[in-house]
């Protein structure tokens, strides 16, 4: 195809050239856009302005044409020459082919991912031009203009990289996305990456065959609490802390039982409205992972957009608090 594309790409520049700068040939022969739209354009003698008015406007409009035309001719040859011996020339055809039995062909390789993408159980996710689809035999990345496929016995996966966009007030829901490498043992293919919300992380991994490496030691935050709950501890911290009498001793956190209590809830919001935060006088009870877990729970889970300024009740007095209140001992 090398070939023929240089061939014809040689052969339009001399049309383009020939087009712009006709020569006495091309005048004669009428290939101008005078000659093309005369109807159109008028007469000079009968109004010379307005002629050129409009023929200086058709030229640069003709003119302008010229690299669109090439393009669309190419990608029309190439289409042509891919839709050639029943589409055997095509990029996926060949992508496809690399997967066949040596008795068989690239048709059936098609006829089973066509098969199995018809199934229900199959794993799908993505926008139109990232998707991303597991079967029982095939991982599939399809992009707008081709389709990386890949065998589920062949791969290697690794995680190679985590981009989180953090829960705010205004945001409607906390996401972070894994990339994903997908490496085969088959020479022919071409590793590529798929992109995926890590709330989707536990159903992809039981679609497929081979486990996932954490290269890169990313944190999976697999559920809306878990991203909430990051966030819940970075606000946290940032609250004035508290500071417990020195004869007072602390205990193990009465949720976990594995970490000390760590934090106490005071009134620090200075809520006007009544019966909204009140003042806890439970001991320091509770770890910070263990009461982060615990106002996530308490949460409208359709409508994350209101945690981070709503209040709960303590789980021991039901004393309402909200992040402002919970303080970490110092």
């Amino acid at each position: 195809m090398e070939s023929p594309a240089v061939t014809f790409t040689l052969a339009y520049l001399v049309f383009a050239v020939c087009f712009v700068f006709p020569p006495d040939e091309v005048r004669s022969a009428g290939l101008t856009v005078q000659s093309l739209l005369a109807a159109w354009l008028g007469s000079e003698d009968a109004a010379f302005v307005q002629y050129h008015l409009r023929r200086s406007t058709s030229t640069l409009l003709a003119h302008s044409l010229l690299p669109l035309g090439y393009y669309l001719a190419v990608t029309s040859a190439l289409a042509y020459y891919w839709s050639r011996k029943g589409w055997n020339n095509h990029p996926l055809a060949r992508t496809l082919a690399v997967h066949a039995l040596p008795q068989s062909g690239w048709r059936e390789v098609a006829s089973s991912i066509n098969t199995e993408f018809r199934r229900i159980d199959k794993f799908a996710t993505g926008a139109p031009g990232a998707r991303v689809i597991v079967t029982d035999t095939w991982v599939i990345k399809v992009t707008t203009y081709c389709l990386h496929v890949a065998q589920q016995q062949d791969i290697h996966l690794t995680v190679t990289d985590s981009r989180q966009h953090e829960l705010t007030p205004d945001s409607n829901m906390p996401v972070q996305f894994l990339t994903i490498r997908v490496a085969s043992i088959n020479p022919y293919v071409k590793a590529f990456d798929i992109r995926l919300n890590s709330t989707e992380y536990g159903e992809l991994r039981e679609k497929l065959r081979a486990p996932i490496i954490n290269a890169a030691n990313v944190v999976i935050h697999q559920s809306l609490s878990d991203l909430f709950l990051e966030t819940f501890t970075s606000l946290v911290e940032i609250n004035q802390t508290y500071s417990v009498p020195s004869t007072q001793e602390l205990e193990p956190c009465i949720g976990c039982m594995q970490t000390i209590a760590n934090i106490k809830l005071v009134k620090n919001c200075q809520e006007p409205n009544e019966g909204e935060c009140q003042q806890c006088y439970c001991r320091p009870m509770w770890c910070l992972t263990c009461m982060g877990k615990w106002f996530a729970s308490r949460q409208d889970q359709q409508h994350p957009e209101t945690w981070l300024s709503s209040q709960v009740p303590c789980p021991t007095c039901r004393a309402k608090f909200c992040i402002l209140d919970v303080c970490i001992i110092r």
